[in-house]
């Protein structure tokens, strides 16, 4: 989660993306990345179950260390290469992330491991160090290196990224606007979801943060997204339209509301992200008030993890309690009224609903509970 103080095509080949800068006046610079068009060749195919687990021929493993680096699946399959990152689990079930270069070694207090053991090689086998211990190699999954990665701001946890993606109903090619970049776990999500074939424009005010996000977002990605353009300044001076859905993790998202508006299309989904019950209500509030949006939903997730051994079935010592609060709402059509809701409010939720109990009642005398009898 970010917390609550923090500020928040086509394939081809494209020269390396412009330095993250500010203009005289500060307003929104692009840091457009270039669109990487690659494919993994023949050789990268993985072993069938009769060929033996070994290290390719020294031609071969030339080969698949210049291996072009794609965004897509073919990224995540096939054997470990130069510049892959793998995580190395111990028996204890620790947990190490590498990068591959060759030559290199890899040193812990239980012995070395060779770089070179692991490349060429596919995921799930077991090296063992110097030292006799036995690692299991894969590569990170994206909730791995979320919880890992280094952070400027406080990342969006992978349980609600998750439940951003489905409920924001974030969709392959969708066109998405995001506030508050961070670190960069959400936008990876974003990203994923969205594919090589969709947009997604990411503001954020603070350039540090900008920079944190786009190298975390490269190191997962292998390079460069060609779906992403990092904008370092506010989302209330976009001049974006026409886009599918709007992700908000700020301090103040009421702030953006006339923005978000102008530039969702009909049926577009705003989601906001937020930490406390003070935020959760200002932004619900500007929603429902601003009238071209439907009655916005709110709700937050809490997840514990359970122990499983034979019988002994249990749940874990800890859990994600409390990480942040999630609100959507869908855009109206222009000029729509929204419907009038029909749930009878809770007394004093609103100010008119507490002064409307506080007067006396005409048909009562003080102390009464109820009308007057009529003798």
């Amino acid at each position: 989660m970010t917390a609550p103080d923090h500020t928040p095509g086509p394939a081809g080949q494209a020269p390396p993306p412009a330095p993250l800068t500010l203009d005289a006046e500060h307003t929104p610079v692009d840091i457009d990345t270039p669109v990487l068009d690659a494919a993994l060749s023949d050789s990268c195919a993985e072993p069938t179950g009769d060929q033996p687990l070994a290290a390719p021929a020294p031609d071969e493993r030339d080969a698949l260390l210049d291996r072009p680096r794609p965004t897509g699946a073919a990224h995540r399959r096939g054997p470990f290469t130069k510049g892959d990152r793998v995580q190395l689990t111990d028996p204890k079930g620790r947990r190490h992330t590498i990068v591959l270069e060759p030559g290199r070694q890899f040193h812990t207090h239980r012995g070395a491991l060779e770089h070179d053991a692991l490349l060429g090689r596919p995921e799930g086998i077991v090296v063992t160090s110097t030292g006799g211990t036995d690692y299991l190699a894969l590569r990170p999954l994206l909730v791995d290196f979320v919880l890992a990665m280094p952070r400027g701001a406080t990342v969006v946890y992978p349980k609600d990224a998750a439940q951003i993606i489905t409920y924001a109903d974030i969709f392959p090619g969708a066109r998405v606007l995001e506030a508050g970049v961070g670190s960069g776990a959400l936008s990876c999500s974003l990203l994923r979801a969205i594919g090589d074939a969709g947009r997604l424009v990411s503001y954020e005010r603070r350039e540090d943060f900008a920079e944190i996000a786009r190298r975390n977002i490269e190191a997962f990605f292998g390079g460069p997204h060609p779906a992403h353009t990092v904008r370092v300044g506010d989302l209330a001076q976009t001049s974006e339209r026409d886009v599918d859905r709007v992700v908000l993790d700020m301090l103040a998202p009421w702030d953006v509301v006339d923005a978000v508006s102008a530039a969702l299309v009909p049926g577009g989904v705003v989601c906001a992200y937020v930490a406390t019950t003070t935020q959760l209500s200002r932004v619900v509030e500007a929603l429902r008030g601003h009238g071209t949006f439907a009655e916005p939903a709110a709700w937050e997730t809490m997840m514990r993890d359970w122990h499983v051994e034979g019988l002994a079935v249990r749940p874990g010592h800890r859990m994600v309690g409390h990480t942040g609060f999630l609100v959507t709402a869908r855009r109206l059509a222009d000029g729509v009224t929204p419907p009038v809701r029909r749930r009878r409010p809770a007394k004093g939720a609103l100010p008119d609903a507490a002064d409307a109990q506080a007067a006396p009642d005409p048909g009562t005398t003080p102390g009464d509970s109820g009308p007057v009898a009529g003798w």
